[in-house]
């Protein structure tokens, strides 16, 4: 048996992943157990829940993988500061505290963590107590980690592989290809210049949040008219046909300051960032959809030069610009591969799944064997996506008792229904009454789509339904978009998808 613990964290959405002979057997985002919203920490209680749902120990592992190569990170950072210098005096003096006693030091930090999971643990009889994790750790480039988490789950035998984030050590996108077990990535874009920090400028400057936000300015965008696209274009991003392309940065603020954006870019634009949880007006809709289309159309010029290099047929995405389903939505549409698959925990989180499966098998060389697609799938393998995400629901489930256990503990109303039929019906019954059902079951969801096992239900068909949900349940803005579920075999019909087209993971 060999086992392998992924982990990302330090930045946002800090994540651990368990990858026993080549199969994912567990992954989880730290923030659903301290529920700190894309929590950054050492993802102390996803380790401890990655092991026990393995039945393992710290000492049973056989190579903990980080998702980052820090040293180069911090080498990409120091240059950033000379380069700037006087300007970024105030965020260097905030960042090196924190680098010098924490970052630097990985392997250490993971030890204690891992340590700390030993030390509460029940040791074996006859075995050293408190053992922990005495063995090596691996690091591997934030691009390759994204990539590996996009191919190596995928359905693929061979696929072009794409990556866009903000930025990781010194890359902020990359693509190669992806044959068996092996990935190479071949090209890349660099730090400043990103597809993802310039969405993420956008969403500061429309007065959400950076690392959060970029949700709702996708979901702000269909309100808005693209009215600001070709200011965009001609003065802030200079794009080139392969989809690469320049950023001015002199209406940026990310390499010198603490903010996104630069009091030229707000000039360009007509004042200020709005301030966080004042009213939106038309011009922060419009600026959402104004960038919204300049991100689609350089996806969409990335994705044709892809292409065109690799001359593959199928495309796997990730990295935290991945998560952009309108954007992957155009890909489909007038793209030009045939088959798309996206890692769903596509940002920082899915890293740490990337890393323990890049491991596994470029780093041991295992043989990779892609599920059965087509005519070689099994009715079994019909009921599920037909690939190695094992539909994502890779995190803690609860039997009955342990449910009913916490109900009574908290003093909450509740009443069994042993009969799976009835449960339906009662849930049916109450969604025609507009009522709002919490529906739990299962294994919960890896990466941030709810996608049946923890989800929140309520009627489509009400117009109202929507901003009732964000408002009194959420507590969030009114125009936040749900995703309505239908039946598999009618998606063609609702969402424009070909016939036999899937999309299982909200991507």
């Amino acid at each position: 048996m060999t086992a392998i613990l992924g982990i990302s964290a330090f930045y946002h959405d800090s994540a651990a992943a368990l990858v026993v002979d080549g199969e994912i057997v567990a992954a989880a985002q730290e923030e659903r157990f301290t529920r700190v919203k894309h929590d950054h920490v050492l993802p102390q209680r996803a380790m401890e829940y990655c092991l026990a749902e393995a039945g393992l120990r710290p000492e049973d592992l056989d190579l903990v993988g980080f998702y980052d190569k820090p040293f180069l990170k911090f080498d990409r950072l120091l240059e950033t500061y000379l380069a700037v210098a006087p300007a970024g005096f105030r965020s260097f003096l905030q960042a090196m505290p924190l680098w010098l006693r924490q970052k630097l030091h990985l392997p250490r930090e993971m030890r204690r963590g891992l340590d700390r999971i030993a030390k509460n643990g029940v040791p074996r009889p006859g075995s050293e107590k408190h053992r922990g994790y005495r063995k090596r750790f691996v690091f591997t480039e934030h691009h390759e980690a994204h990539a590996a988490s996009a191919f190596f789950p995928s359905p693929f035998e061979e696929a072009a592989v794409l990556t866009l984030d903000g930025v990781g050590e010194w890359a902020t996108a990359a693509y190669g290809t992806g044959r068996g077990n092996r990935l190479e990535l071949t090209h890349e874009l660099r730090f400043p210049h990103s597809l993802g920090l310039l969405y993420s400028a956008f969403t500061y400057y429309c007065g959400f949040r950076v690392n959060s936000g970029e949700y709702k300015l996708m979901g702000l965008a269909p309100y808005g008219e693209p009215r600001f696209a070709e200011a965009i274009l001609e003065h802030l991003v200079d794009v080139r046909e392969d989809g690469s392309f320049h950023l001015d940065q002199t209406y940026f603020n990310y390499c010198q300051g603490l903010t996104m954006t630069s009091p030229k870019l707000h000039r360009l634009f007509g004042g200020p960032p709005r301030q966080p949880e004042s009213p939106l007006g038309q011009r922060e809709m419009d600026l959402a959809a104004s960038i919204q289309l300049v991100t689609e159309e350089i996806v969409l010029k990335v994705v044709r030069h892809v292409h065109r290099e690799t001359g593959l047929s199928d495309l796997c995405l990730a990295g935290g610009v991945a998560l952009n389903c309108v954007a992957n939505g155009r890909i489909l549409r007038e793209g030009p591969f045939q088959r798309l698959w996206v890692q769903p925990a596509a940002g920082d989180a899915g890293g740490a799944l990337g890393v323990a499966l890049f491991t596994w098998y470029q780093l041991l060389d295992n043989p990779r064997q892609p599920p059965p697609q087509g005519e070689g799938r099994t009715p079994e393998d019909l009921q599920a996506p037909h690939d190695d995400q094992r539909g994502s629901l890779l995190g803690p489930a609860f039997d009955d008792q342990a449910i009913e256990a916490f109900l009574a503990s908290t003093g909450a109303h509740y009443r069994s229904l042993p009969d799976e039929r009835e449960l339906c019906h009662q849930a049916a019954q109450l969604l025609a009454e507009d009522k709002v059902l919490g529906w739990f079951q299962g294994r919960m969801e890896f990466g941030p789509r709810a996608l049946g096992n923890r989800s929140i239900l309520g009627n489509p068909r009400q117009p109202e339904m929507q901003s009732v949900m964000n408002r009194k349940i959420k507590f969030r803005e009114s125009f936040r978009p749900f995703a309505p579920v239908v039946l598999a075999e009618r998606a063609s019909e609702y969402f424009g998808l070909e016939p036999g087209q899937e999309s299982p993971y909200m991507l």
